[in-house]
């Protein structure tokens, strides 16, 4: 994976191209093209810099959770108290083994992590907080905020 080339200028035609896929990553390089007015090697060209300056990170298929029977979204503060043995990226690594979450950030302020979990239902999450999360010797405090409903999702624009 490369790193990210903060010196990388985004001229008009790669904002335009960026916005044709993010608005279907899975169009066609000829299709985004002609509707740049440009030829099929300018975007190859033009996606391998952007890729390669780390602008654009990968493709990948979104999976909705509600239809995969995941109903429940939830975010959870974590506080963690390292001890004298204990490191963050150990904490770290022991979360990321936990299948349900699907984001952990690190974050300031009263909690040491935020995570982004989907659960079936409210009981599965009250079991995966108690059995996974807090099982970890040093987390010493959540705090679980349910999501209701998703306002909106989206990714940057150009």
């Amino acid at each position: 994976m490369s790193k990210t080339d903060h010196n990388f200028h985004l001229d008009s035609l790669d904002k335009k191209i960026i916005n044709l896929l993010n608005t279907d990553a899975r169009m066609p390089f000829v299709e985004v093209a002609r509707r740049c007015k440009v030829s099929g090697a300018a975007i190859h060209q033009r996606v391998a810099k952007m890729e390669e300056a780390g602008v654009l990170s990968g493709y990948y298929l979104k999976l909705n959770p509600k239809g995969l029977g995941y109903l429940t979204c939830a975010f959870i503060g974590i506080q963690v108290n390292l001890t004298s043995t204990s490191t963050h990226d150990e904490v770290f690594r022991k979360i990321m083994k936990i299948p349900e979450i699907v984001e952990c950030h690190h974050i300031s302020g009263k909690y040491s992590l935020l995570v982004k979990l989907y659960t079936r239902n409210n009981e599965h999450l009250k079991q995966v907080i108690v059995e996974q999360i807090q099982s970890i010797p040093e987390i010493t405090f959540t705090e679980t905020f349910i999501s209701l409903e998703t306002g909106f999702e989206r990714e940057l624009s150009m």
